[in-house]
């Protein structure tokens, strides 16, 4: 069976039509271990590196050099639309401090649809709308440009300073970070 173990972005458009695309949800598309069915009905494995997500328009390389685009595949999204940016931020930190997966845009917020959490977020003073379409979380900081490596690589890197305690516990100062 072929395996797909590498992502690369495509560069135009044109070269993405040419080759064959599968669409996958993004629960599918944060996956790195699966089996996939191509349109052609081979059967191939994906095997990326951890932590990988899958974005719209990425593509998928094997050993040989083979390519596959990836498309989001519309789902079912909650939205949650407002002019009033503190609202929005609200909302978007009430989700947040649950780990829901968001996608930010001016003036809006999407999620997966869960109507325990559309609750919620009405409860706040917002209508929530579902809607078809696909769905782009936000990536977050340590996701960026595609940056990832395993940390058994043998490669140096520098993770940055940890800041310094703001205040000692022990018994000069009441054994807490108040005293």
């Amino acid at each position: 069976m072929r395996q797909f173990t590498a992502v690369e972005e495509v560069t135009s458009r044109e070269s993405a039509s040419a080759m064959p695309s599968v669409a996958l949800t993004y629960h599918e598309r944060r996956r790195t271990r699966f089996g996939l069915t191509l349109p052609s009905g081979e059967d191939v494995g994906i095997a990326l590196p951890r932590a990988t997500v899958l974005r719209d328009g990425d593509v998928l390389r094997d050993e040989a050099g083979g390519r596959v685009r990836i498309e989001a595949a519309p789902e079912t999204l909650s939205v949650v639309r407002t002019a009033d940016p503190h609202l929005l931020t609200r909302v978007a930190y009430h989700l947040g401090n649950r780990h829901v997966p968001l996608q930010i845009a001016p003036g809006e917020v999407a999620y997966l649809h869960d109507h325990v959490l559309d609750g919620m977020v009405e409860a706040l003073g917002l209508v929530v709308l579902s809607e078809e379409r696909s769905f782009e979380a936000e990536q977050g900081p340590y996701n960026q440009h595609g940056h990832q490596h395993d940390h058994a690589d043998s490669h140096a890197h520098d993770h940055g300073e940890i800041p310094p305690l703001i205040a000692r516990t022990g018994p000069r100062n009441g054994g807490g970070l108040h005293g």
